[in-house]
């Protein structure tokens, strides 16, 4: 079966969703295909940045989002002395919204979803399965897929890929990546959650290892830091000693180990940190993860990547409403967005080597004083990480044409 549409976008996350929505705002026919069924799967990215929430806002999807279940971030801070040092305040940022909401992806995601498909050029294929692209002479021409119980052609003029750090269009293209180099990678896992006592950013620290806790509705979220390579040697030791590993960095979660029942239970991620050096060739164009994968540090890659949808559409509507999109049109796409992502995963490398890579060398985790000495003199400095975080480099506005009131 071969079918025809203005522009495919291949992944139904954060980045494809807003895509696929702002375009079709700007009356394009947009088809998205999702290769699952459903967007519940564990251990997604679940923050939602400042400039993400006043993008709602201008999206007009404000209202519907402040009903999702979120937890709000509001600051961050470091024990010393017995007392709190604010290292990270969002209240500080000047936005409509000045917080973090850890808020479930899938949420997020049935939201945008909704949204997209109330606008009449938007078509979204849930379990269909992207297997490759079509190529005419030197350009991408579309996309080939497979479903249940059916399999097919969709010929485009644009094929965007939104398909994250394994991109099966990244693949298929040929575009080569920068890798720089990471020591550590994170395992994904869930404890039972008890209490509502205050969620702080503040990480947990051992010799040789961290974690965080995002707290969710009725459990923990925790995100076990350690070594590169080690996973096996990890599931070799099993899992009372992972649970004793744990225990010793959240001593009051321990009577929630036997929640942890195998090394299934514990999902390993393999962190990369890369970037595209060119994000398209002539019909196709990657964004977020597609053209950058980042590290998990600071949760910033969902800002990022919806924040590349946002000057896609911008930038790529109006070639593709009168079907002349062209590689100059891709290519300033990166021209915005390059700079930005450049100077995050700068930030993030600097702090893999300056925070992590002695932690997990067994140094100790806590800050110098003098930092501490320095942020109490000056408190106003909070806003500096604040802003990185919640807003970003180069933050983006929702084009005219797919405002609501």
């Amino acid at each position: 079966m071969v079918e025809k549409t203005p522009c495919v976008i291949i992944g139904g996350g954060p980045a494809g969703l807003v895509l696929g929505l702002l375009l079709a705002r700007a009356g394009v026919a947009v088809t998205l295909l999702e290769k699952h069924g459903d967007f519940l799967r564990d251990f997604r990215g679940d923050t939602v940045h400042c400039s993400t929430m006043r993008l709602l806002d201008e999206l007009g999807l404000w209202e519907r989002f402040s009903t999702l279940p979120f937890t709000e971030v509001r600051s961050a801070a470091f024990e010393s002395g017995g007392r709190p040092v604010t290292y990270i305040d969002f209240e500080r940022l000047r936005q409509p919204h000045p917080f973090i909401a850890m808020v479930p992806q899938w949420d997020l995601l049935n939201l945008l979803a909704e949204a997209a498909l109330a606008e009449p050029t938007f078509t979204l294929r849930m379990n269909t399965e992207v297997t490759g692209l079509i190529r005419e002479g030197k350009r991408v021409s579309g996309v080939r897929y497979r479903g249940p119980g059916r399999s097919g052609e969709l010929r485009a003029d644009l094929t965007v890929a939104c398909d994250g750090r394994w991109s099966v269009a990244r693949r298929d293209s040929g575009l080569r990546a920068r890798n720089y180099p990471v020591k550590f990678d994170v395992w994904w896992f869930k404890l039972p959650r008890h209490d509502d006592a205050e969620f702080s950013f503040l990480p947990r620290t051992g010799p040789g290892k961290a974690l965080g806790v995002i707290p969710r509705e009725g459990y923990y979220q925790i995100a076990y830091i350690g070594l590169k390579g080690t996973d096996s040697q990890l599931r070799s030791q099993g899992i009372e000693t992972f649970r004793r590993d744990v225990a010793a960095l959240v001593p009051e979660a321990a009577d929630s180990m036997d929640a942890l029942v195998s090394m299934d239970d514990v999902k390993h991620l393999d962190v990369q940190v890369n970037r595209l050096r060119r994000w398209h060739c002539d019909g196709l164009l990657c964004i977020g993860d597609a053209a950058h994968a980042m590290s998990p540090l600071g949760g910033v890659g969902i800002n990022l990547a919806v924040q590349d949808a946002v000057a896609a559409a911008a930038i790529l509507a109006e070639p593709l409403l009168t079907s002349r999109v062209c590689s100059r049109d891709l290519a300033a796409v990166r021209r915005r967005r390059v700079f930005p992502t450049a100077i995050t995963q700068l930030v993030q490398r600097i702090l893999h080597r300056g925070l992590l890579g002695p932690l997990l060398r067994g140094a100790d985790p806590a800050p110098p004083a003098a930092l501490f000495r320095m942020l109490e003199r000056l408190p106003w400095l909070s806003v500096v990480p604040a802003y990185f975080i919640g807003v970003g480099v180069l933050p983006e506005h929702a084009p005219a044409f797919a405002r609501r009131n």
